[in-house]
């Protein structure tokens, strides 16, 4: 496990990795975790530099084809928050997520063990 200066340096390692694992991303995804009305929250990607948590926060389309969920006029469209999972106990365990739901946090501890539960995908309330 490398230790990171800031979380910053993490997640900027985490873009980077998931950026090289390219398109489409589903070959090397691990588990999707959808909240029990079955949206998408966040995914977790088998990459070089270990497993990599990705979420979009805010509205955001469902698919590569969809719309993003906004009423007319709606201008915030979701960003991707990324980062390592793998980043040892001294670091924050939340990690912010979102669904048609509204936002979330969901714990890193937890997210790590849907990635070795061998489920492809997990639902959580």
């Amino acid at each position: 496990m490398v230790t990171w200066s800031t979380p910053q340096h993490r997640r900027a390692a985490a873009a980077a990795a998931l950026a090289a694992v390219g398109s489409p991303r589903s070959e090397n995804q691990v588990v999707s975790i959808q909240c029990h009305d079955g949206h998408h929250v966040a995914k977790v990607f088998r990459t070089d530099a270990g497993l990599v948590f990705a979420s979009s926060t805010g509205p955001h389309g469902h698919g590569s084809r969809d719309f993003v969920d906004t009423g007319h006029h709606g201008d915030r469209s979701g960003q991707e928050f990324v980062d390592l999972l793998d980043v040892g106990p001294t670091h924050e365990d939340d990690l912010p997520a979102w669904c048609d739901c509204g936002a979330r946090t969901l714990s890193r501890a937890d997210v790590i063990d849907y990635a070795n539960s061998g489920k492809r995908t997990v639902h959580i309330d």
